[in-house]
């Protein structure tokens, strides 16, 4: 059956994507029509199983799973439940590969293509274009295998930058272009914040590389805990969001006294470098928040959108890090990102999609398949994903999102560039 798309609002609230019961009680809702503003939408289980490593990506975007990803865990559909999410009380219970999913009715005209074969097979963590319209791209690789990678604008490879130059990224998670083109790289294990400059020289180092802890800079403790991603202000100001939470439990039992804190959080340094100050999450009431997986400064007031994924939510701070509001969602919210013309968008990570939303969290529009694979788990067909993550724009308007544990990215192309 159909309904309209507000009829699933309370069931929302909460977080879970999952289960709704339809308002005359005939049974769960599985679809919804377009609805002010919003386009339509459906219900699907689960994401698709991560390939672990062994997807191999061919030319022009092909992908086969070199061996059998483990069997999907068997769900009763009654359970509402996810992320690793006080929310939804759902701690100890399935991960959130295993929820039922929102997917979003695609926006028509766009096309897909895979215009870029990679010279490695790491999953994409992070794309972004800089001003000569280079685009650059970080991967999760093995060490002693390049990481970051720099591509014309004919899409020939400029350089790479392994060990050598930039460390081991113990787990690559994001990278950042400042005003002045330099390249921000977010290590979450390695706990680190790292700048490079447009022609390859590390510049800076925030944190220091496997020391996770605690910034407390009264005490001459500068340390990054699960550091994953870096976004700036129109005044230069800098932002690290911290804190994974989900896959790595926070520490508040710790014995190391350089990191007890536990907490999700989000720094903040002015354009010099200098700290300001820190704010804190790992709640799930108003002005708190479990993790900073997605982050971004929206360039209209300065405000900072944090995208807290396992809440399936967005939480809105000031610049100067005052709480503002808590925007729920119906998907993860993996990334956070304003495009050029200042439109807000989100990477829905499993849930396979990138989602065009106004300043409220109503989704305009979306672009991705899902979540899906082709026959049994050998192959993922043109526009799935198993997880969508930090988006980038060239400069004709096309959206380019790499995929976390897959080694392809994805061009959705605007109407207006169809050829």
């Amino acid at each position: 059956m159909k309904t309209s798309y507000l009829a699933l609002a309370a069931s929302f609230t909460a977080g879970a994507t999952t289960v709704a019961v339809a308002q005359d009680g005939s049974g769960p809702l599985t679809s919804g029509s377009p609805s002010g503003g919003s386009p339509g939408w459906h219900v699907v289980y689960g994401s698709t199983p991560d390939p672990g490593g062994r997807a191999i990506v061919g030319p022009g975007g092909s992908v086969r799973i070199a061996a059998e990803p483990p069997v999907r865990e068997s769900r009763d559909p009654s359970i509402v439940a996810c992320g690793n999410s006080p929310v939804c009380g759902r701690k100890g219970g399935p991960t959130r590969s295993f929820e039922y999913r929102v997917i979003w009715d695609t926006m028509p005209g766009w096309t897909i293509a895979y215009p870029l074969d990679l010279p490695t097979q790491g999953g994409v963590w992070s794309t972004r274009f800089d001003f000569k319209e280079d685009l650059w791209v970080l991967q999760r690789n093995p060490s002693g295998v390049p990481q970051l990678f720099e591509f014309g604008p004919d899409l020939k490879l400029i350089r790479s930058f392994g060990d050598d130059v930039i460390g081991h990224q113990i787990k690559a998670h994001s990278i950042t272009l400042d005003s002045k083109q330099n390249v921000w790289i977010a290590d979450e294990s390695g706990a680190t914040v790292e700048e490079m400059s447009p022609d390859g020289k590390l510049l800076k180092t925030i944190g220091v590389k496997g020391r996770p802890g605690d910034w407390v800079p009264e005490k001459g403790q500068e340390l990054l805990w699960e550091p994953l991603t870096i976004a700036f202000g129109p005044n230069g100001d800098m932002y690290v969001g911290e804190g994974h939470g989900n896959e790595s439990p926070n520490p508040t039992d710790s014995t190391n006294p350089e990191n007890v804190l536990g907490d999700a959080r989000v720094l903040h340094f002015d354009k010099n470098g200098k700290f300001i100050n820190q704010w804190y999450g790992n709640d799930n009431g108003q002005g708190h928040f479990s993790s900073v997986h997605g982050l971004d400064v929206d360039p209209k007031n300065g405000d900072v959108y944090i995208g807290d994924r396992e809440e399936y939510r967005l939480v809105v701070y000031t610049g100067s890090g005052r709480f503002i509001r808590t925007i729920q969602l119906r998907n993860l919210a993996c990334s956070v990102v304003f495009d050029p013309q200042g439109n807000l968008w989100v990477g829905s990570g499993m849930d396979g999609q990138v989602l065009k939303m106004d300043r409220n969290g109503k989704v305009l529009g979306a672009l991705g398949n899902g979540p899906g694979q082709g026959e049994g788990y050998g192959t993922y067909p043109t526009g799935v994903f198993h997880e969508t993550n930090y988006l980038t724009w060239d400069k004709q308007g096309n959206v380019w999102v790499g995929d976390s544990s897959v080694g392809r990215i994805t061009e959705f192309i605007a109407p207006k560039n169809k050829k």
